[in-house]
């Protein structure tokens, strides 16, 4: 046996051992992504709502911001209305001309979406 052949056969079995062949490896490489993953979207502070895969947004304190229906209570405009109503309903609960982070009241004159019909 030459130099040569002992060079390829420590390569080959260095090539096998790192090849997922049996069903354990490729389990465990399998579960060692998803930690890798999971730990890097903790690291990240980041989540997603697994039934649309939207990014779930966080306040400072580390709540989550949401209205339940997955949009971000910073995210909304007078057309995800119907009415005037609903608008001054959501704009109240929001905290009002003072917290009004989806500019509803463009006027800030304490009515929300005064364009819509009531």
């Amino acid at each position: 046996m030459n130099i040569n052949d002992i060079k390829d056969n420590l390569e080959n079995k260095v090539k096998n051992n790192y090849k997922p062949n049996s069903t354990k490896k490729k389990v465990l490489l399998g579960v060692i992504v998803v930690l890798l993953g999971a730990l890097g979207l903790e690291v990240s502070n980041t989540d997603f709502n697994l039934n649309d895969l939207s990014k779930v947004k966080r306040d400072i304190d580390g709540n989550v911001v949401t209205d339940g229906t997955g949009k971000g209570t910073d995210e909304y405009n007078c057309a995800d209305f119907k009415t005037q109503t609903q608008a001054q309903k959501f704009y109240k609960n929001a905290g009002g001309v003072s917290k009004d982070t989806n500019r509803l009241d463009g006027d800030k004159n304490g009515i929300a979406c005064q364009d819509l019909p009531k």
